[in-house]
């Protein structure tokens, strides 16, 4: 289904936040019969309602909310209203057209586009490919999950988009690279189950794909994918790190190098693998890797990272803070911690509740000496599953603000304070965003 698809129908937006309101502009151009957004989770993070969202649509709140769906011919949810929402789960049972404002969008521009998924390392690899083409003449824009919402994105002759579980869920149309980066267990009470959870992500690859890249490191993704065709990198048939000339591990195109490891300038052995992924999607659209690799290193040592990943904030106190909120599963704070091994570590955790195990956290820090700090909502189960393991030491607290100041008091000097939440921040904040200004706000505040 098209945009141009919805002129002459009902329509109903499901989601006031940032996809729902592109969501109501894109629609209410295509001329629909009718158009009403619905918002069943207003708070007092909802923004204002008005000018020319109101008058493209009415907002409809409330318990009328599920009517006016039940009502349209075609609903258009947003990506943060779940599966397993009673409304949408009801909806399917009659029958509903339900789509999203990012299937409609990749049905017109799939065939010039690269959309990376994974449950770690998606926003990474796809700021990376962009990042790249860019230097290598390849001009493409740049959107999704962490940047722009598809249907506010101008017309371009490439685009990079970073695509969360929710937005491939009601894809119908695949891009023309698709990418996936990780697999593991994320999200689960939004979709169901974990199974529902590897489904609604592979279906990006589920439409015919020109080209399919993964990350051949990452085991359970290798058995989801089974002997489907795929370019796998991170191994040796791939880009792949290895020893190079020096000796040192650098970047290879199957045997050919490239580049040195010490080039990137991202922290991890995740990273690597992303920039091997984000490598691999560039030989698939034809750049030549290889004899451009001195052009590609100038520019990936240039790379700056994400705002909102493994960014570390200057301090006068000569502690290390690092915002890393947009970790948010158990093995996304796994990579975080494994990348500040070796210094003094104290960690914030704690966001919205999804249930989710956390039994892998405390495995991975069973040997591991460090602080852990928990805040609402999940703060206070993520702590209990840590009880008992003798080198970590925890603490809870009532918000974000006072863990920084908490930090401040046990992290050792010269030692690094990390925001990895291991959970969305939905509920306490409108958005990771949200989140990470007020983590710089409570620095900045409890500054010696």
């Amino acid at each position: 289904m098209r945009l141009s698809d919805l002129r002459g129908r009902t329509v109903a937006v499901w989601g006031a936040g940032r996809e729902g309101r592109a969501a109501v502009i894109a629609i209410a151009a295509h001329g629909p019969a009718d158009l009403v957004a619905v918002d069943d989770s207003a708070n007092f993070l909802t923004l204002p309602w008005e000018g020319p969202l109101a008058e493209a649509a009415p907002l409809i709140t409330g318990e009328e909310g599920f009517e006016r769906l039940a009502a349209a011919d075609v609903v258009v949810r947003s990506p943060g209203v779940p599966q397993t929402h009673p409304w949408l789960v009801e909806l399917r049972r009659r029958g509903a057209t339900i789509t999203q404002g990012t299937a409609l969008w990749m049905a017109d521009h799939g065939e010039r586009t690269v959309g990376v998924t994974g449950s770690k390392g998606k926003s990474t690899t796809s700021s990376l490919i962009s990042h790249l083409l860019t230097a290598m003449d390849r001009p493409n824009v740049f959107g999704g999950n962490i940047g722009v919402p598809t249907l506010d994105l101008p017309e371009a002759d490439l685009y990079v988009l970073e695509l969360s579980s929710y937005q491939c869920s009601d894809l119908t149309d695949s891009p023309r690279v698709a990418v996936v980066t990780a697999l593991f267990p994320e999200h689960l009470d939004a979709h169901g189950g974990e199974r529902e959870y590897y489904r609604d992500k592979l279906n990006l690859i589920a439409y015919g794909p020109r080209t399919v890249v993964v990350n051949g490191a990452d085991p359970r993704l290798a058995f989801e994918l089974g002997d489907r065709a795929a370019i796998r990198a991170g191994t040796a048939e791939s880009v792949n790190v290895a020893a190079g000339p020096d000796g040192a591990p650098w970047f290879h195109l199957v045997d050919r190098p490239l580049f040195p490891r010490a080039v990137l300038p991202l922290v991890g052995r995740h990273n690597e693998g992303n920039l091997c992924v984000a490598l691999a999607v560039l030989d698939a659209l034809g750049v030549d890797v290889v004899g451009r690799k001195d052009t590609l290193a100038v520019a990936v040592a240039e790379f700056q990272g994400l705002a909102h990943r493994l960014t570390e904030i200057v301090d006068p106190s000569g502690l290390t803070f690092v915002d890393d909120t947009l970790a948010t599963s158990p093995y996304a704070a796994i990579h975080a911690i494994d990348a500040y091994e070796g210094r003094p570590l104290t960690v914030i955790v704690g966001g919205n509740d999804r249930g989710v195990d956390y039994t892998p956290l405390r495995e991975h820090l069973a040997e591991r000496e460090l602080s852990v700090i928990g805040i609402p909502d999940s703060g206070p189960r993520i702590i209990e599953a840590l009880a008992g393991l003798p080198k970590v030491r925890t603490e809870l607290v009532d918000d974000l603000t006072a863990a920084v100041q908490l930090a401040r008091q046990v992290t050792p000097a010269g030692g690094v304070v990390l925001l990895s939440p291991a959970a969305p921040s939905y509920g306490r904040f409108r958005n990771f965003e949200h989140r990470s200004q007020v983590f710089a706000e409570a620095i900045h505040a409890t500054a010696p």
